[in-house]
C-alpha cells in the first residue's frame, strides 16, 4: 500500500491508484434487475432520440450509453465500451427502455429454443475427439 499523507484520513471509497470509486450499487440505486421483461446479453441496443432530455432521474452513465448506441450495438459491448460491470449495464438499459430512450433488438436464436439434435450432435462430435 502506498505511504499515507501525513494529517489525511484514508477512505474507503478512494483507490490510491484509480482515483476516487463508485460502487456499482450507487449507480443503479441499489437495483440489481432492469426494469420490464429481462433482455440477452447479445441484444442489439439501439438509441431512439438524438438528444436526451436532462432530468433529475437520468445520471451520466445514461447519457453514455444513449451516445454509444446511437448505431447498433450489443448488451456485452456496450458494458465493455463504458468499463461498467454487465449488470449495471442491464438496469440502465431497463431505466432508458422503460421511458423509451432507446429499443432492444433480440437476435432471433436468442429467443428460439435450442434444437436437442443439434446440441447432441456437437457433445457426440467433442467426444469422438
Amino acid at each position: 500500500m502506498p505511504s499515507e499523507q501525513p494529517g489525511v484520513t484514508p477512505h474507503d471509497w478512494l483507490d490510491h491508484d484509480a482515483g476516487p470509486v463508485v460502487r456499482p450499487y450507487a449507480m443503479t440505486q441499489g437495483r440489481v434487475a432492469p426494469a420490464g421483461d429481462e433482455f440477452d446479453l447479445v441484444a442489439f441496443v439501439v438509441a431512439t432520440v438524438p438528444d436526451m432530455p436532462q432530468g433529475p432521474q437520468l445520471q451520466p452513465e445514461h447519457h453514455a450509453i444513449v451516445a454509444a448506441a446511437w448505431e447498433p450495438i450489443s448488451v456485452v459491448e456496450l458494458a465493455s465500451q463504458l468499463d461498467l460491470s454487465i449488470g449495471v449495464v442491464r438496469v440502465l438499459l431497463g431505466d432508458l427502455r422503460s421511458a423509451g430512450l432507446i429499443s432492444l433488438y433480440e437476435p432471433p436464436a436468442a429467443t428460439q429454443p435450442h434444437d436437442v439434435d443439434v446440441l447432441k450432435a456437437v457433445v457426440n462430435g467433442l467426444r469422438a475427439l
